[in-house]
Order: C-alpha cells, then structure tokens, then sequence
C-alpha cells in the first residue's frame, strides 16, 4: 500500500517524525484511515489510532502531536488515541504499512479494509456508513469475508447489545454489498 501523503499530512507527520527520538508505530484507524489508506476523498482533522508501540510514549505522542500542541496548532491537524474501538481479534496480523520507508522513525499501520469496515460498526454515524460505502466499492469486499470475521472475531468480543450490531450488520450488507457479493 503506497498511497500519496497529501497535505496538510505529510508536512504534519514528517515534521512529527523528526521530532521522534526512537521508532514509534500507530495502528491507524477512523477517518483518517479511510481517507489515507482508501482514498476517500473528505478531509480529517484527525489522526486515530488504536495502539502504539512502544506503549509507553503515549503521553510524549500527545505532548508533541495531540490536540493543542505546536504541531496541532500550527497545521490544525492532530494525533489521539481513540478511546473506544470495537476491532475484531485478530486485526493486529492484517495490518499494512502506510507509506512505508517515508519517515525515519514513524511508522503507521493501517487495518485492512474488512476490518475498517467492522471497526466502525458500534458507532455506525453517517460519516461511519459513508466510510463503508466507499470501502466496499473500492475494494470490492464480499460479504462471506466480512459475516466470518465479525461472527469469529468481533461477535464474541463486543460489549452492549449484540442483536443491534448485527441488525446493523445486515443493514450495510443489504445496502451496500449488492454490487459487492
């Protein structure tokens, strides 16, 4: 996966990646994801991400690139965790890289589409439905890839009311899987 790093990200995140005193890696998710990795043509004011590795630079990350830091401030752009994130259970041995080789110590991991697609399932805003209509059309997913992982790997995790889920489940498979299966 090698797309493009468009502005105001790519002069946000080199400038992040020289500030970095060792390798940091994000796992990328939300819009930005959508927007970087899958060409979704909206723009984000924010960079998500599920988890980070070394762990414990998550205060220093927040400092540097959070909400309210120089770097947000002068590109209006930032880097949070996001709080809450409903991600099947094995998303961490399908991530791909997202421009790799570009920085020297930044790397971002970028869910595969299936995953991106189940990701925003428990929020399910009209952005979220936005996100998933452009994926599927891109990437031509099927629905039988997409019922095993949230039956296998997000079904059983999933915090609330599970009913709800699939309901809305079926609703993007009937709505946007048509074309797709």
């Amino acid at each position: 996966m090698s797309p493009k790093i468009l502005p105001p990200w790519k002069e946000f995140l080199e400038e992040l990646d020289s500030q970095l005193g060792g390798p940091l890696e994000l796992h990328c998710i939300g819009g930005f994801a959508v927007v970087a990795a899958y060409s979704l043509p909206r723009s984000t004011n924010d960079l998500d991400y599920f988890s980070l590795e070394p762990s414990n630079c998550a205060a220093y990350l927040e400092k540097v690139a959070g909400q309210g830091s120089g770097l947000a401030r002068k590109h209006k752009i930032y880097v949070q965790r996001a709080a809450v994130a409903s991600l099947p259970e094995c998303y961490d041995e399908r991530l791909s890289e997202l421009f790799a080789g570009h920085f020297k110590n930044l790397r971002l991991w970028i869910l595969d589409p299936y995953d991106l697609v189940l990701s925003k399932l428990s929020r399910n805003a009209d952005r979220d439905r936005e996100d998933v209509k452009h994926i599927v059309q891109l990437c031509s997913l099927e629905t039988r890839v997409l019922r095993y992982r949230y039956t296998s790997e997000l079904r059983p995790i999933l915090i609330g009311d599970v009913r709800q889920h699939d309901q809305t489940l079926e609703f993007w498979i009937e709505a946007y899987f048509q074309s797709a299966s």
